[in-house]
């Protein structure tokens, strides 16, 4: 009787814990997480709005509209083969952590121990950079809003000083932390929440934006001029302004492994995780674009943008382009409270990868 029932169990048993046994992996984490749930995960840690949003305005400044709009669609191009290079190697290897563990088993069994050490001290290194980099765009963007809601730069509005800054900046890292000490089913249903209002809010945006403006650049602008801020950026060579005017592109197009990094929590993650991984590049990949072409488009006056007189301060560009198309502060206000949204539910996200990681690794004693 029981020498029948073992074919049904094995039968029964989910095809990534399966894996894990066929790579004398010990399953201990429990799956519970669906596909779109993972999907969830890994868009959100992804940084559509939070990585565009803050960086769009030094991006522009480097090299102009052309090489900031073309610069996503050649980052994009080259993002789909690792992802599909990761996504392969996922469906093999679906083990928490990940990359480390990929790359121990991948160099072999001589090179195999200090490419696994290597991988999971630049990743965490990355990481931590990452999250300290989106606190600051989430202090940035609530600078922008107390300066909205009291007034304008022009109008007396109350511009939060360093000190404040400072303080804004620390909050939001420690309830980012303070929140993922919740189950991971919570922070699921947060990033679920949060896909939803990153489509939905940047449909709004994307659609409403070039709707409003008053004036619109010319497409002849948008795909093709090239403009060098050299007094500002300090940059005087070509190339150079080029590939510093990609760093945008290179920012917010990262962070699909968080699929990868969850797989142990994943029902059928040999599949599951894969399909996040590319699914979450593509959408990335097309909403992004859309998103710079929309914010391009509305520009009114390049050089303005960047002025420390102007309604903004000079200190967020996408603000000053959202001030112009809607004409006043209280649209401007609302969007950019849609934005510190995406940015609190995206760097929550990225901080749950952040602490799933450093997991994995000690379990395997990889630092």
């Amino acid at each position: 009787m029981e020498h029948n029932q073992q074919p049904t169990q094995f039968q029964e048993m989910d095809s990534g814990e399966k894996r894990l046994n066929e790579l004398g992996y010990k399953q201990e984490l429990r799956r519970e997480m669906t596909l779109f749930k993972t999907l969830a995960i890994s868009f959100s840690t992804m940084t559509l709005f939070t990585g565009i949003t803050p960086l769009y305005g030094s991006s522009l400044q480097y090299a102009g509209p052309a090489s900031l709009v073309w610069g996503w669609v050649v980052v994009s191009f080259f993002t789909c083969f690792v992802g599909v290079a990761m996504a392969e190697i996922c469906s093999s290897f679906p083990t928490t952590g990940s990359l480390y563990f990929w790359a121990a088993h991948l160099a072999g069994p001589k090179w195999g121990p200090f490419s696994s050490w290597c991988c999971a001290w630049l990743e965490t290194i990355g990481l931590i950079a990452g999250i300290g980099t989106q606190a600051y765009a989430g202090s940035q963007t609530l600078q922008s809003i107390i300066l909205l809601s009291t007034g304008t730069n022009k109008d007396g509005g109350y511009f939060a000083p360093k000190w404040l800054f400072l303080c804004m900046y620390v909050s939001l890292t420690l309830i980012w932390a303070v929140l993922n000490t919740f189950a991971l089913e919570v922070i699921a249903f947060i990033d679920i929440i949060s896909i939803w209002w990153q489509v939905i809010g940047g449909l709004v945006i994307v659609i409403m934006l070039p709707l409003v403006a008053m004036t619109r650049k010319s497409a002849a602008y948008v795909f093709t001029s090239f403009e060098m801020g050299v007094d500002s950026t300090g940059v005087s060579s070509k190339p150079y302004a080029v590939i510093l005017s990609f760093l945008v592109s290179q920012y917010s197009l990262y962070g699909y492994d968080a699929a990868a990094h969850l797989t142990e929590e994943t029902k059928g993650a040999d599949k599951n995780g894969p399909i996040s991984i590319l699914s979450s590049i593509g959408i990335i990949a097309v909403f992004g674009w859309v998103y710079i072409l929309a914010l391009t488009f509305s520009i009114k006056d390049f050089s303005y943008l960047y002025d420390p007189s102007n309604e903004t301060a000079g200190a967020f560009v996408p603000a000053q382009i959202l001030y112009d198309a809607f004409h006043g502060r209280y649209m401007l206000y609302q969007e950019i409270k849609g934005s510190l949204i995406h940015q609190y539910g995206d760097k929550f996200t990225q901080s749950a990868k952040f602490h799933q990681m450093q997991y994995g690794y000690v379990q395997l004693y990889v630092l």
